[in-house]
């Protein structure tokens, strides 16, 4: 069942793991889907881009024609669905047109709008535009409540199996050693928020040897000399396999209770220890069951020298947690067909390709 939706346009980006890509890849087979890519709401030259951003409010340069172009492509392709992705560049005049056109527009925010390094008013002002609203963060689900005029449901981050997966054989596998650049003690992929600094410099305080995938931790005298830098999802799959423990830290400035890793760490075979949160119990139950937790700096260092010394537990809890989320519907696809089945009947109108 898809709610009666039969074609879909999504905006949002492709490359790297980008959800909307990720969502894009998920519809096939289930609805007749394409992707308008949100980034070219921000093409420009660079001095024009940096202006509208840092003077109108964190506005993409081309707001308003990028609008006009995902309206064209709802009169001309009329899609059953829009689903918006991420904090998505579209103005409430292209809302608005769309709407007239019948067409259901949801809206998946993968962010937090109300974070500082979000907060833009002319997105805030599309909210009760939208139809439907699914978020990430239990914790806005309130907030976004009260900006719309929409039913907002909770709908957690998912892993996609193209990227995220791990064979038995390579779960069995040992580590192989310093020799393999991707060996670790304890690896961490996600981006150097300061507060996330004193958990990598305890581990190194500690002896471990810790790995950081991600932006800006050469910013900090103590990760500069662990980042691995920003990489591909097949290097951080192919760490989070050599890694002995895989570190999950939410980013607490987005209100998270998990984040994207949640899924993609597991679903790659890593033995997570996890940043204790309520949506995290949720997902992998009691402590000791798919992971372990920790709910301070020491806690996190004490339980990441256990989980060292004791190789065999490791591999336990790596298999439980993989097969929890494996075969526990945490897929993109998943998170599609929930969307989907939310969704009223739409109007029945023949699909076209969009060649906006």
């Amino acid at each position: 069942m898809t709610g009666g939706a039969q074609s879909l346009l999504i905006v949002g980006n492709r490359g790297g793991t980008n959800v909307g890509e990720s969502l894009e890849d998920a519809g096939r087979g289930i609805v007749s889907t394409e992707l308008i890519e949100s980034r070219r709401a921000m093409e420009g030259p660079r001095l024009l881009r940096t202006l509208a951003w840092r003077l109108g409010g964190r506005r993409p340069l081309r707001l308003r024609a990028f609008g006009d172009e995902v309206a064209a492509c709802c009169r001309h392709s009329r899609p059953d669905v829009l689903l918006a992705t991420g904090i998505a560049g579209l103005d409430s005049t292209a809302l608005q047109q769309v709407g007239e056109l019948g067409v259901q527009r949801v809206l998946f925010v993968t962010d937090d709008p109300w974070n500082p390094a979000h907060r833009a008013r002319w997105f805030l002002k599309t909210l009760p535009l939208y139809d439907r609203i699914f978020t990430t963060k239990r914790a806005t689900v309130a907030d976004l409540q009260a900006g719309s005029a929409s039913e907002v449901s909770f709908l957690p981050f998912a892993y996609d199996p193209r990227f995220w997966h791990a064979s038995a054989a390579e779960m069995e596998a040992d580590p192989t050693g310093t020799a393999d650049p991707l060996d670790s003690d304890v690896m961490f992929a996600g981006g150097a928020d300061a507060d996330r600094v004193p958990y990598i410099a305890a581990l190194t305080a500690a002896g471990l040897r810790v790995a950081l995938f991600g932006d800006y931790w050469y910013r900090f005298p103590a990760t500069r000399s662990l980042t691995r830098g920003q990489t591909d999802a097949e290097t951080v799959r192919r760490a989070a396999l050599k890694t002995k423990v895989a570190l999950c830290m939410v980013r607490r400035a987005n209100r998270d209770g998990h984040a994207m890793r949640t899924f993609e760490l597991p679903a790659s075979g890593a033995c997570m220890l996890t940043e204790f949160t309520e949506e995290h119990c949720e997902i992998f139950g009691e402590e000791g069951r798919a992971v372990l937790y920790f709910r301070s700096i020491a806690e996190m260092v004490e339980k990441a020298a256990w989980l060292i010394a004791n190789a065999e537990e490791r591999r336990r809890l790596a298999r439980s947690a993989h097969d929890l989320i494996t075969r526990g519907g945490h897929t993109y696809r998943d998170r599609m067909l929930t969307i989907l089945n939310t969704l009223s009947t739409p109007r029945q109108t023949p699909a076209r390709d969009c060649v906006a």
